[in-house]
């Protein structure tokens, strides 16, 4: 019995350190696959900031290397000719309301479903599901129509309504998801005490819904900051357009100033890149709830 004891002992030791080795082999193994994939996600932001600073020919004679002379000037023509101080200040109004209607919106929505009972909710919830199903482009000439009739048309509102409407089912999707891990008791706990359902919701409910709220907004942020077809539809004022519109400026029907296109990107892009870095985290956090929990 002591025999069988100590040989049982000295297989698990055997054992023991070649299990170690292979834990370290895939670790390590992992760990270089997502460097790679980190590398080649980084790449394309890699190059478009280095072609930012290149001439047209050294664009095309040099596109992967460095600049051969670094032309700082590229991101100030671009900055004026593009008229991008005022593009910026448009995008960032336009994002911003639509961002904050989207939330504000979204989450009230997503708790009315997510918390109570009441008649129609299946069909309420269906009707958001059908909205994630509308091709949104297909209702570019309608709400062109829409918006001609009730004068919208070449305003902010022209693009902050349509931009919040149709972010409105995913975000109050994720929401919903991100409610449905939150305990009751904590409601119960918190009614006991004398709160409403405002309280509670503004207490409670909205502080603990921080992740995915962030989650909402950067992936709200990316599509409208990135948006071209509702801009470039509904909006024809000068003093209006949008960043992207203002990248279209650099191209025509004769040829592209791809250096200045370039610098009015790397320009663009700044604000998505910030944004991004300041609520990672959070971003990471609402994901993971909703989709484990939810």
């Amino acid at each position: 019995m002591k025999q069988q004891t100590l040989s049982t002992k000295t297989a698990g030791e055997l054992v023991s350190p070649s299990r170690k080795i292979a834990a370290k082999g895939l670790s390590g193994a992992l760990k270089l696959l997502l460097l790679v994939y980190a590398l080649l996600t980084l790449y394309p932001l890699y190059w478009l900031f280095i072609s930012a600073f290149k001439t047209n020919q050294d664009f095309f004679n040099n596109p992967y290397g460095l600049p051969l002379v670094w032309m700082k000037e590229n991101i100030f023509r671009a900055w004026e000719m593009g008229n991008m101080g005022r593009a910026l200040m448009n995008s960032t109004i336009v994002t911003i309301a639509s961002v904050v209607l989207t939330i504000v919106l979204s989450v009230l929505a997503a708790y009315v479903l997510a918390r109570f009972q009441f008649r129609f909710k299946k069909a309420v919830m269906a009707l958001f599901l059908a909205g994630m199903l509308i091709p949104i482009h297909s209702t570019l000439v309608p709400l062109f129509l829409m918006m001609k009739e009730i004068g919208l048309l070449n305003t902010y509102g022209a693009l902050i309504l349509p931009y919040t409407a149709f972010e409105l089912p995913i975000a109050i999707f994720l929401a919903m998801a991100y409610m449905a891990s939150i305990p009751r008791e904590i409601e119960e706990a918190a009614m006991i005490d004398g709160n409403g359902w405002w309280g509670i919701f503004g207490r409670i409910i909205l502080p603990l819904c921080t992740p995915i709220v962030a989650t909402i907004s950067i992936l709200a942020f990316l599509r409208f900051w990135n948006d071209f077809s509702f801009a470039l539809v509904f909006i024809n004022s000068q003093a209006l357009k949008t960043l992207p519109l203002s990248l279209s400026l650099f191209s025509d029907g004769f040829g592209t100033d791809y250096s200045l296109t370039m610098g009015a990107m790397a320009i663009a892009v700044i604000p998505t890149i910030v944004i991004y870095l300041i609520l990672q985290e959070q971003i990471m956090k609402g994901m993971v709830a909703g989709s484990i929990k939810g």
